[in-house]
């Protein structure tokens, strides 16, 4: 068989079969859900953690200094998410996506990203310029979004991961991507249904209404804060 008939059947493989979704509970591991049509479907929270000027940070310096700085975030980060209940389900670069269920998904979202905030500017800058004297400093930025997920399998036996189909994905994404503003961007709807502990801060809010972004045609209204929380 060539390639041009393995892609035609592989694209046949996906199209034709129906989902076999079920809902879920829990964050799946790729291996719970069956590569050729499964899919779970799960009310969850997302959280984008999103370091900034990588591109700044690649042309400036080292490639192995460099990478050593991306690690730095992605391991204080991965290490704040998963200790804030969150489950890791995909790199990207400099990025990292935590999922968040259960009652209190949207609380235990917004700790982490005030969590992830701290150690940017009292653990990893402070160690830097210790280490290299760095003028570059590093930023970031969160975004959450939260709602109903369809988590599927992509890619081919061997070579696959996990994939979250759905708004709440798609916007904690675009909200970590705004920058110019408020370092940790969450949706309105992960603002009503968080505690009353990450939204007031000596019987000030920390939140500010930002206004809306368009995305995929939908107006989402959004709340950034640049409020960091010691763990």
């Amino acid at each position: 068989m060539g390639l041009k008939e393995d892609v035609e059947l592989g694209v046949k493989g996906v199209l034709l079969p129906e989902w076999a979704a079920r809902d879920g509970q829990v964050v799946p591991e790729a291996s719970d859900i069956a590569l050729g049509n499964g899919a779970v479907r799960l009310d969850s929270t997302y959280l984008y953690a999103d370091m900034a000027d990588s591109t700044g940070l690649a042309q400036g310096h080292t490639d192995w200094a460099a990478a050593k700085i991306i690690r730095c975030y992605l391991n204080a980060a991965s290490r704040i998410i998963r200790a804030r209940g969150g489950h890791i389900r995909s790199f990207d670069g400099d990025r990292v996506m935590g999922i968040f269920v259960g009652g209190s998904k949207n609380t235990s979202a917004v700790k982490a990203a005030m969590n992830i905030s701290w150690a940017v500017s009292k653990v990893i800058n402070p160690a830097l310029k210790e280490k290299w004297n760095l003028k570059w400093q590093m930023d970031h930025g969160v975004g959450i979004d939260t709602g109903s997920a369809m988590l599927v399998r992509g890619g081919i036996y061997g070579e696959n991961d996990i994939v979250s189909v759905g708004k709440a994905p798609n916007v904690a994404a675009k909200l970590s991507e705004i920058r110019g503003g408020k370092t940790i961007n969450i949706s309105a709807a992960v603002y009503d249904q968080m505690a009353a502990e990450v939204k007031i801060s000596k019987e000030s809010n920390m939140w500010t209404e930002m206004g809306t972004q368009a995305y995929g045609g939908t107006l989402v209204k959004y709340l950034g804060s640049s409020y960091s929380w010691q763990p």
